[in-house]
C-alpha cells in the first residue's frame, strides 16, 4: 500500500529543496540491521514518498525479513520543512509502538535527523530507545542509502541500519 500521490497536485514551493526524495526506493540489496536484543539481521525494505500539493511529505517505510520475506519493520508520517530555511522535520509513527519526532538539518542532498521527542505505549519491549540518529544521503550515482542509530536505556549510540535503495519510480 502507498502513501496517496496525485500526479496532478503541484509541489508545494517550501519542499522543493527535498524533491530528491520524491517517489518509490526498493533496497538494491539487503540492508544490514543489529539491535541489543536481537542476532544481527538482514532485511529488504521500500520506501515511498509523496505528496498532495500541501507543504508536507507522506511517508511510508515497509521492511522484510531477506530470507523468508515476512513483514518486519513499518514506519509512516510526515517530513515538514521550515519555511526559509534547511531545518526539517519527521514526525513518524512506528508498528512498534514508539513515536518520535526528529530534526534536522539538510544540507544540499544529505539529511541528517536526531531525536527531538519520543513517545511509546505504556506496554512497549524493553529495553526501550532512548535516542535515534538518521541520515539520508543521495549519492552521485543516484543511489540513496539510509544509516540509523540508536541508544538504548544507559547505552551509547550505536549503528543500528544500514541500506541502500534504487528509485523504482
Amino acid at each position: 500500500m502507498a502513501c496517496p500521490f496525485h500526479q496532478s497536485a503541484e509541489l508545494n514551493p517550501a519542499l522543493l529543496p527535498l524533491d530528491w526524495l520524491l517517489g518509490v526506493w526498493e533496497s538494491d540489496e539487503p540492508g544490514e540491521g543489529s539491535f541489543s536484543s536481537i542476532p544481527p539481521f538482514r532485511y529488504t525494505e521500500t520506501l515511498h514518498f509523496s505528496h498532495v500539493g500541501q507543504p508536507i511529505i507522506n511517508f511510508m517505510f515497509n521492511a522484510f525479513h531477506a530470507e523468508n520475506k515476512k513483514p518486519m519493520h513499518r514506519e509512516c508520517g510526515f517530513i515538514r520543512m521550515q519555511p526559509g530555511g534547511n531545518r526539517v522535520a519527521f514526525i513518524i509513527a512506528q508498528n512498534s509502538g514508539l513515536v518520535e519526532i526528529e530534526e534536522g538539518d539538510l544540507t544540499g542532498q544529505c539529511l541528517t535527523l536526531h531525536t527531538h521527542a519520543l513517545a511509546r505505549t505504556s506496554f512497549a519491549k524493553e529495553p526501550h530507545v532512548q535516542q535515534i540518529s538518521r541520515v539520508f544521503q543521495l549519492r552521485p550515482e543516484g543511489k540513496l542509502e539510509q544509516t540509523v542509530s540508536m541508544a538504548m536505556e544507559g547505552g551509547p549510540l550505536m549503528q543500528h541500519l544500514h541500506i541502500t535503495y534504487r528509485r523504482s519510480s
